[in-house]
């Protein structure tokens, strides 16, 4: 006791001398501080009026260059957009009606070399000084200016050149789009005062465009005059007479006058694109006072700053004495909170141990049952399906243990590699497709604006991130409901990251919905909602927290939103790197197409795609609406190239109204859907559909999609090409002996042979020996005796073989992470696929690999 008295009183004495010393340098330096500060404030009034002059002025100026900007690379838009070789005038004339007015112009007029003005929207306008506004567009300049429309109301007016058929037979030489002179003063807010400045845009007879004072004045010259009665006309004419010299020449202009008893500075410079004037006022009265609350402002802030560092400095004794107690608190929190998590984990077991028995009671009856129904096919086969289902259940709750392992202990790691968003979005829908039918659900795609198809990711967690998003909103959405995905990109402005493109993927659904309580924990590991509702649903409780750590490697962001009985939307943001090299250019022959599908958002961004790639195309919601263009056009003799039709409407699917289509004319049509297309195959070919393709609709799957209908060569297109694999060997390096005769069975059947080397050494001695060109591939286990499959794969490719650097090598092994991918490439081979087997992968890649080799 006696020794923590002494260093009780030790500590108490450093800190009561620390306070001291403290205190007394803090009062020194507080008080030369606010002295300084008080001088330098007096030397810096005389410069800061002109150098806040000079940034509002350009401030402003470029606000209203941006804004003048803005509105005519809108107009001059319209005029890229809409060409002049129209065959019908009436309906270019509705074209630029339409296209001006949805960029929220409220006046359309063509303009004749004489400077005449064709209205084709809103009332009639009339120019206030039009002579240098046909100046500068006879001169292919583009020009704003101001003017009247026939009720007297005052407007503004954008000037782009233009070669269009007026009514009356002459050619345009400029379209005239205007507005409101409204839009001036609310978009920089020149109707409000500032605290310290306030301007005004002028025309060069002093005339207002817009300005901060009243209606109560005509111009601004006249104003100076009635506003300052008692000072010197002389002043103020000598004033108006140097700024009408400086507007005249188009020259910026400043100058100090004393009006009213106050002294302003006044600062005028030309405005962009027009022959306006913005004027700048800063009085100096209000400039002196702020200057002088700023002082006061300091010295109570410096004040106050010091009697906060006391106070800190008295609370540090406070605090002192409590540490110990809050380090004996902060222990046995971390107590707690290692019982809450050992807790978690026993009843994390106590579900597994339920969650991993259901589908091991399903294989095991299963095959009971299949054993004594041996002879009855069709029951052997419902009992194998069964089993197929209830196995790969069980490998997703291993893989989800196995992941949340590596996270643990903070293993997981990430293999960049170039895939392709179309193919991950493709496999993914075939993947959910069983289950959204076996609920009976709809299953809605859309993407939007897509910049970089092919990008550099982890596929493999990429593919995690996804299912267990769907998985989860699948399983917690009712039968009938609605689940949705969502997948757009934008630009990223950042100069570190210009290579790279943000991605964001939304899952949504209609299902049961999430307590606010337990939407706080949802990515917490082991968790799952303890509810009636959810009694019934198997899982691990870690596809949450899997996939949060995923998203947070990725260096992205994952949020949800959700409410109870309405349904759960997760969003990710990943910022994901473009996979750069020269694209092929997709481009179609200008056929017009007919786009057909409730959904509006798929409806506009297909139409945006067609037109990328070349293709005219309109686009309905309705099937009625529809048969209705098809119909008009036909009688027109103008018809449709192709319709793409989607499988399910609200009136009728898409199968009816394509077969009202075929009575009408014989124009191709095709299906476009999220679900499996041997659903309805057969009823569709039946009805005389032309073929399909499923959605979500990429710009690659929209190309290649119509480009066999339209008679265009596939002699570049190796995707296309079928390899047939019959009389290639195979050698496959496997320790088990099932894994063997599994293996063999599955890959015989497409007329495959191969050989078995039950080590990596018999595999490398079997190589080794065989004549060049001999084997086409070799799938190679990576746990062997004897040699094991990363050195097996380094010896053949060290050896003096003529096939040895050549000859594909995949890994086909249990060890399914990243890191074990990454190892099997690291040493010399040339893909991975994991265990157990997906036949249509090593096919796949046995294709891929053989026809490259």
């Amino acid at each position: 006791m006696d020794i923590q008295d002494k260093m009780g009183n030790r500590t108490r004495h450093f800190l009561i001398g620390s306070f001291t010393l403290l205190l007394v340098i803090s009062a020194s330096a507080f008080l030369c501080l606010g002295y300084y500060m008080s001088n330098v404030s007096r030397k810096a009034i005389d410069k800061v009026g002109s150098l806040y002059m000079e940034g509002i002025n350009k401030q402003i100026s470029a606000h209203f260059r941006t804004l003048m900007t803005l509105k005519l690379e809108q107009a001059e838009t319209v005029v890229e957009v809409v060409s002049a070789n129209h065959d019908n005038a009436n309906e270019l004339y509705e074209e630029l009606i339409y296209r001006i007015h949805v960029r929220n112009f409220n006046y359309l007029a063509l303009c004749s070399e004489s400077g005449d003005l064709e209205m084709l929207y809103g009332e009639p306008i009339y120019l206030a000084d039009p002579e240098p506004f046909f100046e500068s567009l006879e001169n292919n300049e583009k020009k704003i200016a101001i003017g009247k429309d026939e009720s007297g109301n005052e407007v503004v007016l954008f000037g782009i050149n233009a070669d269009y058929p007026m009514k009356n037979g002459e050619q345009c030489m400029a379209l005239i789009a205007a507005l409101p002179i409204e839009y001036i003063s609310e978009m920089l807010d020149t109707d409000e005062v500032d605290e310290l400045v306030y301007t005004h845009i002028i025309r060069k007879d002093g005339s207002f465009i817009s300005s901060a004072l009243s209606n109560d004045y005509s111009d601004y010259f006249s104003s100076l005059y009635e506003r300052y009665p008692e000072d010197s006309r002389e002043t103020i004419d000598a004033y108006i007479e140097a700024l009408t010299t400086a507007m005249q020449n188009k020259e910026d202009y400043s100058a100090i006058l004393e009006l009213g008893g106050n002294r302003e500075l006044i600062y005028s410079t030309l405005l962009p694109y027009s022959e306006w004037h913005l004027i700048i006022v800063l009085p100096f009265g209000p400039l002196n006072q702020t200057v002088e609350n700023l002082n006061l402002n300091t010295t109570a802030a410096t004040i106050l700053v010091f009697a906060l560092i006391l106070l800190m400095l008295l609370f540090i004794f406070y605090i002192y004495y409590k540490l110990s107690c809050q380090q004996l608190i902060a222990l046995d929190a971390a107590r707690q909170e290692a019982l809450l998590a050992n807790k978690a984990k026993s009843e994390f077991l106590s579900n597994m141990s339920h969650d991993i028995r259901t589908p091991m009671n399903a294989i095991v009856g299963m095959t009971a049952i299949a054993t004594t129904h041996i002879d009855d096919i069709e029951h052997v086969q419902h009992c194998l399906k069964k089993i197929a289902l209830s196995g790969k259940h069980l490998l997703g709750l291993i893989n989800d243990v196995l992941d949340m392992s590596k996270i643990e202990s903070g293993k997981l790691t990430l293999t960049a590699e170039r895939i392709s968003l179309r193919e991950i979005s493709d496999a993914l829908v075939s993947i959910v497709q069983p289950q959204i039918k076996n609920k009976n659900q709809n299953f809605n795609v859309h993407i939007d604006n897509i910049i970089a198809e092919d990008v550099y990711c982890d596929s493999v967690r990429l593919n995690q991130i996804l299912l267990n998003l769907l998985s989860n909103a699948i399983k917690y959405t009712q039968e009938g409901g609605t689940v949705q995905l969502s997948l757009y990109q934008e630009d990223i402005t950042l100069p570190e990251k210009e290579n790279y493109v943000r991605t964001h993927i939304k899952v949504k659904d209609n299902g049961i919905g999430m307590a606010p309580e337990f939407i706080e924990r949802i990515f917490d590991s082991y968790s799952r909602a303890d509810s009636k509702r959810v009694q019934k649903t198997e899982g691990a409780g870690l596809g949450m927290a899997i996939t949060k750590y995923i998203v947070n490697a990725m260096n992205g962001t994952i949020t949800v939103e959700s409410t109870l009985n309405k349904g759960t939307e997760f969003h990710v943001i990943l910022d994901l790197e473009k996979a750069l090299g020269q694209e092929m250019d997709m481009l179609l022959p200008p056929w017009k197409i007919l786009v057909v599908d409730d959904d509006e958002m798929l409806c506009r961004t297909a139409i945006e795609t067609l037109e990328s790639i070349g293709i005219h195309a309109d686009w309905t919601q309705s099937g009625n609406k529809a048969i209705q263009m098809v119909t008009a056009h036909h009688q027109m003799h103008d018809e449709y190239q192709i319709v793409l039709l989607d499988w399910k409407l609200p009136e009728q699917d898409g199968i009816t109204i394509a077969k009202q289509m075929l009575q009408i004319t014989d124009i191709p049509i095709i299906l476009i859907s999220a679900y499996d297309w041997g659903e309805f195959e057969a009823e569709a070919k039946a009805a005389g559909i032309t073929g399909f393709i499923s959605k979500p609709l990429f710009k690659s799957t929209l190309f290649y999609g119509l480009k066999k209908y339209m008679n265009i060569s596939e002699a570049q297109d190796s995707s296309n090409v079928d390899m047939d694999l019959a009389g290639h060997n195979i050698l496959v390096a496997e320790d088990n002996d099932l894994n063997w005769e599994i293996l063999s069975e599955l890959l015989s059947d497409f007329g495959l042979k191969l050989d078995w080397a039950e080590n990596g050494q018999i595999c490398f001695e079997m190589f080794k020996s065989s004549e060049p060109g001999y084997y086409a591939a070799i799938l190679m286990d990576i746990r062997m005796p004897v040699m094991n499959g990363i050195e097996a794969t380094l010896a053949i490719r060290a050896s003096d073989h003529q096939d040895a650097q050549s000859i594909p090598i995949i890994a086909m092994t249990a060890d399914a992470f990243s890191e074990d991918v990454q190892r099997c490439l690291d040493s010399g081979m040339n893909a991975h696929t994991a265990k157990p087997v997906n036949l249509d992968e090593v096919l796949s890649l046995l294709k891929k690999f053989i026809l490259n080799h």
